[in-house]
């Protein structure tokens, strides 16, 4: 197979995606086409379906063996299950799979067309093999069970973030940030009560520390320049 594509997103480094698709839905992604496959034809009727699904390279986590049981952090990492009842990107192929809202459609005269989608996790400059139309009735199932991905789909932690520090990031990432945080960016098994937690997230680097079960942003910082810290007794 070949990569088709990238796609660009908010999130430069692993720690902070979101854990599955759609969880939060402001967090952006555009997706930029290989000079192969940049024919405007390729997308043509695209834009009449609302969502998309994308094939795409966990290409942080190859791995050379096959292990048939892997430990979900969102079990507490300690709780082996089999590799193919879980969404773990140790897979015997590396292939992830996201459902995405289709926001738009733009050609640009330098690289061709370029989709905007929603609800994304994956990490930015991510490789995708693959786009196919999601079809709401073929692809929906409402009496569908979750196993036990359903005990943790409501998990959200509440989220402190100072508005001297909110509005250090740009309007439009704001109320993403403070979703993505609202997620606990945290393994199960890494619950440190105190510790400083960095998230990195688009241009920024957002510093968090939960305790008595709320996450507090304590800092915002823009890379390559000065930590903005909250002060004491604000």
């Amino acid at each position: 197979m070949e990569y088709i594509g990238y796609i660009h997103t908010q999130f430069p480094e692993k720690f902070g995606i979101p854990r599955q698709s759609g969880l939060v839905e402001n967090a952006i992604g555009e997706i930029v086409f290989e000079p192969k496959f940049r024919n405007p034809d390729a997308v043509k009727g695209i834009e009449e379906f609302s969502h998309l699904w994308l094939l795409w390279d966990f290409s942080k986590a190859h791995q050379e063996e096959f292990h048939a049981t892997v430990a979900p952090p969102r079990l507490g990492g300690r709780k082996r299950m089999g590799v193919f009842a879980t969404r773990s990107p140790f897979r015997p192929n590396s292939i992830g799979l996201s459902c995405v809202k289709l926001l738009g459609v733009r050609l640009e005269e330098a690289i061709g067309p370029v989709l905007t989608v929603s609800g994304i996790d994956l990490l930015d400059g991510t490789p995708l093999y693959d786009i196919k139309p999601y079809l709401p009735y073929a692809d929906a199932h409402t009496e569908a069970k979750g196993g036990f991905g359903e005990e943790l789909k409501d998990s959200h932690i509440p989220v402190i973030f100072p508005e001297e520090l909110l509005f250090e990031l740009p309007e439009e990432l704001r109320k993403t940030a403070v979703d993505v945080l609202a997620q606990d960016p945290r393994a199960a098994y890494n619950k440190k009560p105190d510790y400083v937690y960095g998230m990195a997230f688009a241009d920024y680097d957002i510093r968090f520390v939960v305790s008595g079960g709320v996450l507090t942003v304590v800092g915002v910082e823009l890379r390559n320049e000065g930590f903005a810290p909250v002060k004491k007794g604000e």
